[in-house]
């Protein structure tokens, strides 16, 4: 098996790497970018050079039709140097390929091409007080009154909900039947009446996280995507694109080459630990490659987040040993260390991925 990179690839990397360099240079260096960097300025960049709906048909309102792994590379490079990517990533990672799936073409035409000019901005309103993990159990409704839905409602943990000018809405649309059933997707501009957003500060200080509620919210009933009522599927196929991608690898990347500047390569443990950290990467990448190139079982992104997030807490716990007790002082890379956990929960928790990989993927009893 050849593993090595084609020239074009390695040139894109360079690119990319060089882009990063001068993002961080002149915005900061972010940790976990793809979720704490935002800057519609660098998103718009980075749509200038084709880097945004990169896999994407080429078509007169999207994408460019390029390998899925040159997303993988740009995506890696960007990441790993903490260049930040944050206001463009859901709407290319996620809300695009939903809406290429499942989405209308006047739906397509109206919402593509913001994505993919780094202009706007979408959150995903998934999580509930008391429906997190149990995507099935949640409670937000729209009630179609005509030709609208009237959406009443929370959300929590949602991303970006502050600075949004999209939420891609999972809700309740039928009450009856099991609980998978009556679950539909529907498009909320966020500067609609009736939304108030309360952001959550961390205990990093990072505030990406928002409540959402939703108070008599009237969308129009074209806002819906793909079938009422029965999007549950469709938001699973959503997680595939959330749970297996790059950005579940490499998030704290920049912290550990920081780490390896400083670590005692002369100690036995430390180059052990070393050597595991650098196979645990390459292992992680080939998982994300399968992911990428589709090689990869269906619902086996599962697997390759929880492998991937654990990977990444192993990675910040190097990085503080190394540190030592300068890892207690707060500063920018202590701001990054402490979101470790964050890393096995966010997009589900890793005791739900391995529940997910038993029951869907290896077909083990409940």
């Amino acid at each position: 098996m050849d593993f090595s990179w084609t020239s074009e690839q390695a040139a894109l990397r360079a690119e990319a790497a060089r882009v990063a360099a001068d993002a961080v240079a002149r915005f900061g260096r972010f940790n976990d970018s793809w979720i704490n960097g935002y800057s519609k300025e660098f998103s718009k960049e980075l749509a200038a050079h084709g880097w945004i709906g990169m896999t994407w048909p080429d078509n007169p309102y999207s994408g460019v039709a390029r390998p899925a792994i040159d997303r993988l590379i740009v995506g890696e490079e960007m990441i790993k140097a903490g260049a930040p990517i944050a206001a463009s990533w859901f709407g290319d990672r996620q809300m695009g390929p939903a809406l290429l799936t499942y989405g209308t073409p006047d739906q397509q035409a109206a919402f593509l091409p913001g994505i993919v000019a780094g202009e706007t901005t979408w959150c995903i309103g998934m999580s509930e007080p008391n429906a997190g993990s149990d995507l099935a159990s949640l409670k937000t409704t729209a009630e179609l009154q005509g030709d609208t839905y009237v959406i009443n409602g929370q959300k929590i943990w949602t991303s970006f909900g502050a600075v949004s000018d999209y939420c891609y809405l999972i809700c309740r649309t039928r009450a009856d039947g099991p609980p998978h059933a009556g679950i539909s997707e529907i498009i909320v501009p966020m500067d609609s009446p009736g939304i108030e957003v309360r952001p959550i500060k961390d205990m990093t200080t990072n505030r990406h996280f928002c409540e959402v509620f939703f108070t008599d919210v009237r969308v129009p009933a074209e806002n819906l995507v793909g079938q009422e009522g029965a999007a549950f599927k469709q938001t699973m196929r959503q997680l595939e694109h959330e749970r297996g991608g790059i950005d579940r690898l490499v998030s704290n990347h920049a912290l550990y080459l920081m780490a390896l500047e400083r670590a005692d390569r002369n100690d036995p443990v430390t180059r052990d630990q070393i050597a595991d950290i650098e196979i645990a990467y390459r292992i992680g990448r080939i998982l994300v490659v399968r992911e990428v190139l589709k090689q990869a079982p269906a619902g086996f992104s599962a697997a390759t987040k929880c492998f991937c997030t654990e990977h990444e807490v192993k990675v910040a716990d190097f990085v503080s040993r190394v540190l030592g007790p300068e890892a207690t002082l707060w500063d920018d890379v202590t701001k990054g260390l402490c979101y470790a956990p964050g890393y096995t929960i966010m997009g589900g928790t890793s005791n739900v991925m391995r529940n997910i990989l038993g029951e869907r993927v290896l077909g083990l009893p409940r």
